[in-house]
């Protein structure tokens, strides 16, 4: 069986088959780049990590490009909020989303581009589509992509432009043609601070957000490429005008396989600040562990709706404690050995993942090795799934390191305890013994006595 996709485009499963044989070439739309990263964007930068490591673990050469906005609206304002430049903003953000993706196990991407990095590759796109008679120059000093000369505008979305059009209910803005019509690039405001602008054929001002995307992504994967992703909610417009753009320009198709991860919620409401259930990955890693949230996320199939919720992070959190319990004790060795594929569980791992990365289907064989595991004590076992979990990122730390990690008492004070506990049953004072063995439970810390001594855990 070989690797299938859902395809946006045809809303349908295919056969997944690159352009070069042996190597894929994948870009993602990354972060706005003006505040932290919350949750939701932990759910699209996850969905894509699981691609791309799955593609390398299927032996593909990968070149995955995530993208970062770091000129618009938003950015501008909360630079000038703050007093500070642009560039220290975003250079701020940036390091601290790597931070938080780090935690989370996120790879980093074969290139990470900053949209400022690009604005010449922008301009000469536009120039393109201007002398294409796509692109025109509107009398507030933007240029706008006029969305109705271009043939196939509609088909990622699955709607007719006159279906789009019913659906606006603004009236069309200063300089545009048409309702759907979209900035290329937007001229400068004399408000606007000095590093907001660039000089161009256009005048002083910046680019468009669709424009980056189109522009980065040919700068850097080709005109033509592989797979592009993204959250469900950047399907219309931001990726239909993409193709609008680039297939504009080029006069050929410009992606083959599109492909969106499902909406997040938070206990089954949509996320918002106004409803007050709005999370950032730091909020969430002060309670949980980088690694227990990502096996959360894992359990949802990328394309289905996340439900969020501190009940169903803290049942994912023990699911995966009961895969490092069946892994601890047991001889592995520390480098994971090559998969052999023709084996029973790893090939319905592998069949789980090539149909369209499904995780929750690939994580039932990782429960169902860890029960094997737990009768037979097997090193051929435990090192299968923690090579097979690898794939997926998780499962990779010391067994008895993850399993004592966490916040509150430090070992060697938990070690005293167990000490005095064991001094506490020698002298037969049995009270004393059960009195410790409850005050560190209530911390959290789990003793599990054995002929070979107490060990511990967290719970």
């Amino acid at each position: 069986m070989s690797l299938r996709i859902y395809n946006t485009l045809t809303r349908s499963v295919e056969p997944f088959v690159p352009i070069e044989p042996g190597h894929v070439r994948m870009y993602v739309c990354g972060m706005t780049i003006y505040d932290l990263c919350h949750m939701g964007h932990a759910r699209m930068m996850m969905a894509f990590d699981v691609v791309y490591r799955w593609l390398l673990a299927s032996g593909y050469r990968v070149t995955y490009v995530r993208n970062i906005t770091d000129i618009e609206d938003k950015i501008i304002r909360r630079a000038v909020e703050r007093g500070i430049t642009i560039r220290a903003l975003t250079d701020e953000m940036i390091a601290a989303m790597r931070q938080d993706l780090g935690a989370i196990g996120a790879a980093q991407p074969t290139h990470e581009p900053r949209a400022t990095e690009y604005v010449p590759q922008m301009l000469s796109m536009i120039g393109t589509l201007e002398d294409k008679g796509l692109a025109y120059r509107a009398t507030n000093g933007d240029v706008n992509y006029a969305v109705r000369r271009f043939a196939g505008y509609g088909k990622l979305s699955g709607k007719s432009i006159d279906e789009l059009r019913a659906g606006e209910r603004v009236a069309v803005q200063e300089g545009k043609d048409d309702p759907l019509d979209f900035v290329l690039w937007k001229a400068a405001k004399p408000e606007e601070p000095e590093d907001a602008k660039y000089d161009g054929a256009y005048g002083p001002g910046r680019p468009g957000w669709h424009i980056e995307c189109s522009a980065m992504s040919c700068a850097l994967l080709g005109e033509r490429f592989d797979i592009h992703g993204g959250g469900m909610d950047l399907q219309f417009p931001h990726h239909e005008n993409e193709i609008a753009q680039s297939e504009g320009a080029f006069g050929h198709p410009f992606v083959n396989y599109w492909l969106h991860n499902g909406f997040l919620n938070v206990d089954n409401e949509k996320m918002s600040k106004s409803l007050g259930n709005f999370f950032t990955i730091r909020d969430v890693l002060q309670r949980y562990d980088g690694e227990s949230l990502r096996f959360f996320m894992l359990r949802t199939h990328y394309r289905s709706p996340f439900n969020f919720s501190d009940a169903n992070l803290d049942d994912a959190r023990t699911a995966l404690r009961r895969l490092y319990t069946a892994l601890d004790g047991v001889a592995v060795p520390a480098e994971n050995r090559a998969i052999d594929w023709a084996q029973p569980q790893a090939a319905a791992f592998r069949a789980a993942m090539d149909e369209d990365f499904n995780t929750p289907g690939a994580l039932a064989v990782l429960f169902e090795l860890a029960s094997e595991l737990n009768r037979t004590r097997s090193t051929d076992t435990a090192a299968l799934l923690r090579a097979l979990a690898g794939t997926l990122g998780v499962l990779q730390q010391v067994p008895k390191a993850y399993l004592q990690g966490g916040a509150g008492l430090d070992a060697a004070a938990i070690q005293a305890l167990i000490d005095a506990r064991a001094a506490a049953k020698q002298a037969k004072n049995f009270a004393e013994a059960d009195r410790i063995r409850k005050e560190l439970a209530a911390q959290g810390i789990e003793l599990k006595d054995s002929p070979q001594g107490t060990s511990w855990v967290r719970t």
